[in-house]
């Protein structure tokens, strides 16, 4: 019998379904309120004894209808629904969306705008790491490591906040650049945060890499080969991790990052350990890209000239009446985009996070889809978790660091 019918007889409230029903097999629904699944992911295993011979990932307890919201927002009014799909890299959810929209509308943002989304990307991809790899180290039973890595975050909180006056929800991004400009001692902070977070990351691999436990419950664990990983449409980490040389920023490079060095690091293996270590060799390039943005950032306009679509300077609006009508038609109609439809995909911590943009002109969009990475990493689960043991899924589930507001959006 299959799990599906199993499934559909209990929820019709039949008493029959016995073992004999399945043979020698039990049906384990794991989640959706479960700590390994990191959200409300729900897992409906058949097990024959431990070992997982069939995977139903069973999704969309967290379904908001974004999609569809934004077609009755301006393109501006959409940015805070960005701020909840990887709502732990809200920046870099900002940035591409508004990437997107700047596609569309044929814009070329100024040097320093660049840099601005350069670092907020780089500081959100570090942090969301970090919570990554706290939870998954927790998961295989390396509690202290979570610890070690909130403090860590903090640090980043606290720059974010500096920033975006908001340390979780930023929404700080708008379609030809930022809300503002770099607060004073902001690059110092980065820069400072930088230098000595490199010490801290070897203090983590050492603690990770030498625990024996950790090693033991990560490596040829969850194999992914490069193959299957391309078929099913992984990308980010758990694409590399498989040994798949893919990156966003260096294969179409966006914001400048053409003009950075860094290396993509690749695994070889394509098991839990090789996706956790091309993570913390993602954080030290991240590390790197940070402090040559600092250095090189140059001075200059953070929002585009076009004095139709973006919002006059805030001590104008207030002394003078031209201004004052031009933000009431900006902020009421939104930014007025041309006929067409544009594709932007940028580089998230979750692998590549893309906007599909339909516009029939005006200031809403006609259609806008999300290519949700989480969304892609996680209907791979069918194909892995099989021929694993129960105590496998919270190890391969932490090491493909999915997000459910972003898949489920």
């Amino acid at each position: 019998m299959e799990v599906g019918d199993v499934l559909a007889r209990t929820a019709e409230g039949s008493s029959s379904v016995t073992s004999s029903d399945i043979g020698e097999k039990l049906i384990l629904n794991l989640g959706p309120s479960h700590p390994c699944t990191h959200g409300v992911l729900r897992l409906v295993l058949e097990l024959d004894g431990e070992v997982i011979t069939k995977a139903d990932p069973d999704i969309g307890y967290l379904h908001r209808g974004d999609e569809k919201i934004a077609e009755n927002m301006t393109w501006n009014q959409f940015v805070p629904y960005t701020d909840r799909l990887d709502y732990l890299a809200p920046l870099a959810n900002n940035v591409a969306y508004a990437c997107a929209v700047e596609k569309l509308m044929g814009y070329e943002l100024p040097p320093r705008a660049k840099t601005t989304r350069v670092i907020c990307c780089e500081l959100a991809r570090i942090s969301a790491h970090l919570l990554g790899l706290g939870a998954f180290a927790m998961d295989v039973g390396a509690m202290t490591m979570f610890l070690y890595t909130f403090t860590e975050r903090e640090k980043i909180y606290n720059l974010i906040e500096l920033l975006t006056g908001a340390r979780f929800t930023t929404s700080f991004t708008r379609v030809g650049g930022q809300t503002r400009d770099l607060p004073p001692g902001f690059l110092e902070g980065v820069r400072e945060f930088s230098q000595q977070f490199v010490g801290k990351l070897e203090e983590f691999g050492k603690m990770l890499s030498r625990n024996r436990i950790f090693v033991d419950r990560t490596k040829d664990v969850g194999v992914i080969p490069p193959e299957i990983a391309l078929e099913f449409g992984l990308t980010g980490p758990n694409l590399r991790g498989s040994g798949n040389d893919y990156d966003v920023r260096r294969y179409f490079p966006y914001l400048g990052y053409e003009a950075f060095d860094f290396d993509v690091p690749v695994g070889q293996a394509g098991d839990c350990y090789d996706r956790f270590a091309v993570r913390m060799e993602e954080m030290k390039q991240s590390v790197k890209i940070l402090l040559q943005a600092v250095e090189k950032m140059p001075a200059g306009a953070w929002m585009v000239d076009d004095p139709k679509n973006v919002l006059p300077p805030k001590d104008k609006v207030l002394t003078k009446m031209e201004e004052l009508i031009h933000q009431f038609l900006v902020v009421t109609q939104g930014p007025d985009a041309p006929v067409g439809e544009v594709y932007f995909g940028a580089e998230n911590p979750k692998g590549e996070l893309g906007f599909y943009l339909n516009s029939r002109g005006g200031g809403v969009p006609h259609r806008l889809k999300i290519r949700a990475p989480s969304f892609c990493n996680l209907s791979i689960l069918s194909h892995l978790l099989p021929g694993h043991t129960v105590s496998d899924v919270p190890a391969i589930l932490g090491s493909l660091d999915f997000v459910m507001g972003e898949c489920d959006r």
